[in-house]
C-alpha cells in the first residue's frame, strides 16, 4: 500500500495521453483515468487512518493553502469561460474609435445572407483586420478571408484582381471591388457599409443637379462640387445634369433635383417645371448663396420658405479664429438628416439667413442655427469693414441656414362608373314590350385617401460641398443625409463621419514653458530637499 500511489500518476497520465494522441474519448482512457483517482483517493484515506496526519497542524495548513489555490484557478477558469462563451466589449474612448457607428451596425442587423470580404494582400495591416472582426461580431454571416494574389491565381483571376490591396464583397454570385488599400489609406468603414448595401439592394437611385444658370459645375475644378459627386456615387446614386431649356419637364426617374448655387435668375418655363414636380411629390434641394436672386422665392414660398438678403456674421471667440463672414455651426435641430450630429461642427462661408413662415399642409423643421446673439446675427451693411450690429437694420441670432420641410399631397380623384336610371319602356301596339337598353356609365369623382409626401430641403449656402470644404468635418454628411432623406430610400444609411480624437494639447506660452521646465527641475527637487532635511532634524 505504501507505493500503491505511484501507480495513481502513471494511470492518469497514461488515460489522458491516450485520449489526447486518439482523440478518442472511449473506454480506455476513462478507465485508465477512474482508475488512477480512485486509487489516490483510496491512498489519501489509507495515510489518514494509519498515521493521523490529518490532524496535524502542517496538514491542515497545507490542505487548506491547496483548497484555496484550486479554488483561485476554478474562478479563473470560470471566468475565462465566460468570457469566451459571451463576449463582451467596452470601448472606453471618448469618440468611440474601437465601434462600428450606428448605421453600420444597422445594416450588418439585417443582413440575412451569408457576405465575404476577400482582401488580396499578402500582407494582414492590423487596423484593418480590427475593422472586419467589428463587422464579424455583428453577424455571423460577415465573413473574410486574407488571400495572397501569388498563392491562389485562379481565385485571383475569378476576381479580376490587378493590384495588390484590392478588396472585394461577395454574396452569392454578386461581387463589387469595395477599395484598394496601401499604407497611406486604411480599409474604409463608410465605402464597407455602403457596398453592404448595395450588394444587398443593387437599385440606384438617380440625381439630377440643375444647369444653365451658373450653378457649381460636377467635374473637378476650383468651386466645383466634383467630391460631392463621387460621394454620392459611392452611395448608390448616380447623377446626371438636368438642362429645362432642352427639355421642359422633369425626368421621372429622378428621385431629387439638386439646384446647386444658382447666379443667374431661372426662367419663367423653368420655376414651372420644378413647381409641377414637387407639387407631383418631387423631391429638391435649393441652394443658395447671398447676393443672387435666381427668382426661386416664386417656388419656395409656397413652402413659406424665403431668403434674407443679409449676410451672416459669426464672431464667436473660439480656438481657431475665422473671417466673420464664415460661420462655423454646432447646433442642429432634431431631425433625421442630423442625427447623432450632437454638438459635431460644419462650416459654411459666406451665408445667408433663411426665413420660415408657417403653411398650411407644410412641416418645417430647422437643421442649422447659428449660436445665438452678440455671437452671430444678420449683418445688412456689407460695405463697412467694421461690422456692427444695428438693432434697426440688422437680424440677431440665433439664424437659420438650413430648413427641411415636408408636404404632404392629397391623391388624385379616381374614375368610377355609375349607372343612369333605366328608361321607362314604350308601349306599342305590339303585345311584346321594347328591351330595355344596357345602362350607360357616366364618369364620377370619388377622393380616396392615399396622400404622396413631397420634401425639400433648403440651404442659404452652397460653397459648404465644393471641393475641398467638402470633406471639412459635417460638411459631406449633411449634404449626403439631405439626399438620401430626399430620396426617401429608408433603407439606406446615412452618411457616416470619420471619427476624430479631440484635442486635448495644452497651448502654452513661452513664459508658461520657462516655469514648468524650472519648478520641473530646480524647484520640485529643492523642495523634496527641504522636506527630507525637515524630517531628519525632527527625528534626531
Amino acid at each position: 500500500m505504501k507505493y500503491l500511489i505511484w501507480l495513481a500518476p502513471f494511470l492518469i497520465t497514461a488515460g489522458l495521453t491516450v485520449g489526447l494522441i486518439s482523440e478518442d474519448w472511449g473506454t480506455i482512457p476513462l478507465v485508465l483515468i477512474i482508475l488512477g483517482l480512485t486509487i489516490a483517493v483510496v491512498w489519501i484515506l489509507w495515510q489518514s487512518y494509519s498515521t493521523k496526519w490529518w490532524s496535524r497542524r502542517s496538514t491542515q495548513v497545507g490542505t487548506n493553502a491547496l483548497i484555496a489555490t484550486l479554488a483561485v484557478v476554478a474562478i479563473l477558469g470560470l471566468i475565462n469561460f465566460l468570457g469566451t462563451r459571451y463576449n463582451i466589449r467596452n470601448d472606453l474612448t471618448e469618440a468611440q474609435f474601437f465601434t462600428l457607428a450606428p448605421q453600420s451596425q444597422e445594416v450588418l442587423q439585417n443582413i440575412e445572407q451569408s457576405v465575404k470580404v476577400w482582401i488580396f494582400d499578402a500582407n494582414k495591416n492590423p487596423l484593418d483586420q480590427e475593422l472586419l472582426e467589428r463587422y464579424q461580431r455583428q453577424n455571423n454571416n460577415f465573413k473574410f478571408e486574407y488571400v495572397d494574389p501569388l498563392a491562389k491565381p485562379g481565385l485571383t483571376n475569378k476576381f479580376g484582381v490587378k493590384d495588390y490591396g484590392e478588396v472585394y464583397l461577395e454574396s452569392g454570385e454578386n461581387r463589387q471591388l469595395v477599395q484598394v488599400v496601401n499604407p497611406q489609406e486604411r480599409l474604409s468603414e463608410s465605402r464597407l457599409t455602403n457596398r453592404l448595401v448595395q450588394i444587398n439592394n443593387p437599385n440606384t437611385s438617380k440625381v439630377y443637379f440643375l444647369q444653365g444658370h451658373g450653378e457649381r459645375q460636377l467635374e473637378a475644378g476650383e468651386d466645383n462640387i466634383s467630391q460631392a459627386v463621387q460621394a454620392l456615387a459611392d452611395n448608390n446614386y448616380t447623377a446626371e445634369p438636368l438642362n429645362l431649356t432642352q427639355s421642359a419637364k422633369i425626368p421621372s426617374d429622378a428621385n431629387a433635383v439638386i439646384i446647386a448655387g444658382p447666379q443667374r435668375a431661372l426662367l419663367d418655363g423653368e420655376i414651372q417645371a420644378l413647381q409641377d414636380y414637387v407639387n407631383g411629390g418631387g423631391n429638391l434641394l435649393v441652394m443658395v448663396d447671398p447676393g443672387v436672386d435666381p427668382k426661386l422665392e416664386a417656388l419656395t414660398k409656397e413652402w413659406g420658405v424665403t431668403f434674407d438678403n443679409r449676410l451672416a456674421i459669426n464672431v464667436s471667440e473660439s480656438a481657431q479664429q475665422q473671417p466673420p463672414g464664415i460661420s462655423i455651426v454646432t447646433q442642429y435641430g432634431e431631425h433625421p438628416i442630423t442625427k447623432n450630429f450632437k454638438n459635431g461642427i460644419s462650416i459654411y462661408k459666406l451665408a445667408r439667413p433663411i426665413e420660415i413662415s408657417p403653411v398650411d399642409g407644410v412641416e418645417s423643421t430647422a437643421l442649422v442655427l447659428t449660436q445665438p446673439y452678440p455671437a452671430s446675427w444678420a449683418e445688412s451693411d456689407l460695405e463697412n469693414e467694421e461690422l456692427n450690429f444695428d438693432e434697426n437694420s440688422d437680424r440677431p441670432g440665433p439664424l437659420t441656414l438650413s430648413v427641411a420641410l415636408t408636404k404632404k399631397l392629397a391623391a388624385k380623384p379616381t374614375v368610377q362608373p355609375t349607372p343612369t336610371p333605366t328608361p321607362t319602356p314604350t308601349p306599342t301596339p305590339k303585345p311584346t314590350p321594347t328591351p330595355t337598353p344596357t345602362p350607360t356609365p357616366t364618369p364620377t369623382t370619388s377622393e380616396e385617401n392615399k396622400p404622396t409626401e413631397s420634401r425639400m430641403v433648403v440651404f442659404g449656402d452652397s460653397d459648404f460641398i465644393t471641393d475641398g470644404l467638402f470633406t471639412q468635418q459635417l460638411n459631406g454628411d449633411l449634404f449626403l443625409n439631405s439626399i438620401t432623406w430626399l430620396s426617401k430610400q429608408d433603407s439606406q444609411p446615412l452618411s457616416i463621419r470619420p471619427k476624430e480624437a479631440t484635442n486635448r494639447r495644452l497651448n502654452l506660452s513661452q513664459s508658461q514653458a520657462s516655469l514648468i521646465a524650472l519648478s520641473s527641475i530646480l524647484i520640485l527637487p529643492l523642495l523634496a530637499f527641504v522636506a527630507a532635511a525637515l524630517l531628519w532634524f525632527q527625528r534626531r
